[in-house]
């Protein structure tokens, strides 16, 4: 039998839940850069993306669409479809809601790969001071997710033009004003969750020992960070593989002489979720999105749902 999760089913795994399941897989040995690179098919009005992946006795595939028009419609920008199956007989056990999956596992996939940097951040008392540029589900889920590990004093939203205050933001700011470049510069935690194509601030105001979370891109030929920032901060991503495929502000860092493809770290180094990374330099987490992020939480949230306790590695 199918089970369906809704979007409420899906966020009741919470964010603490999603970052577990993350790490507890990366732990029990799942490899990203064996995942199948998800195919991108252009469509008239934007793009579909089929992401499978199969992994610890699951199988699963996303659908999405991306949509740029939608937000003119008053719609969506990106939907998606979930659909999960057991790896042994391949009969589907659970449609999921894709979209509420997306917007889980994203934010838990960056503090997955920074958590310890962020303790380290907390540990001077008084919560960390999250600068947010975007002020859709990814900004708030990106909040969502820092707030449930550690203590968060302010939150400072960014977007291109004036707007109503989110409820998750201690105060909104237009980029191009002043204030968005003293809050850069005073934040312990910078996230980008942006459709831009170039980059949304310059790289040389965020300070030595910062946290920037990018997610906003997934095509080599758009970024949301520059490269001098690129070229001073340790680099997290995903898979070398996937960034050096899709990430542009990886891709366009390294054609442009700052990055090195050698240095990427990824979640499965040893420095990928640890704290050992130094300290004396800017943490980038880079990500664009993965199948297997999908599959992990997916069957979290599965389990949670059908009332099966979680596996442990």
């Amino acid at each position: 039998m199918t089970v369906t999760l809704d979007a409420a089913d899906v966020f009741a795994l919470g964010p603490a839940g999603a970052v577990a399941a993350v790490r507890e897989a990366l732990a029990g040995g799942l490899d990203p850069d064996g995942d199948v690179p998800r195919a991108v098919v252009p469509l008239a009005h934007g793009q579909g993306l089929l992401m499978p992946s199969e992994s610890g006795g699951w199988f699963g595939v996303k659908v999405a669409t991306v949509a740029p028009g939608n937000a003119a419609r008053g719609l969506r920008r990106i939907n998606a479809t979930y659909l999960l199956h057991d790896s042994a007989t391949l009969t589907p056990v659970a449609l999921l809601d894709g979209v509420a999956l997306t917007t889980l596992r994203t934010p838990a996939v960056s503090v997955a790969a920074c958590l310890d940097r962020l303790r380290s951040l907390a540990d001077g008392g008084g919560g960390l001071r999250l600068v947010v540029f975007g002020a859709g589900p990814q900004g708030e889920g990106h909040v969502a997710a820092v707030r449930a590990h550690v203590p968060v004093a302010d939150v400072t939203v960014v977007t291109r033009r004036a707007g109503p205050l989110p409820g998750w933001a201690d105060r909104r700011l237009a980029a191009a004003g002043g204030g968005a470049a003293a809050s850069v510069r005073r934040a312990d935690v910078v996230v980008t969750a942006t459709s831009a194509r170039r980059p949304v601030f310059d790289g040389r105001l965020v300070r030595d020992g910062a946290v920037v979370l990018a997610v906003g891109s997934h095509e080599p030929d758009a970024r949301e960070l520059d490269s001098v920032l690129m070229g001073r901060a340790t680099v997290v991503v995903e898979s070398r593989a996937t960034a050096l495929r899709e990430a542009g502000d990886v891709v366009m860092a390294i054609h442009e002489g700052s990055l090195d493809p050698d240095d990427l770290v990824t979640l499965t180094d040893p420095a990928g979720s640890r704290g050992d990374v130094p300290g004396d330099r800017p943490l980038v987490v880079k990500t664009c999105g993965m199948g297997w992020q999908d599959l992990v939480v997916a069957v979290a949230a599965h389990r949670r749902k059908e009332g099966v306790p979680a596996e442990r590695s």
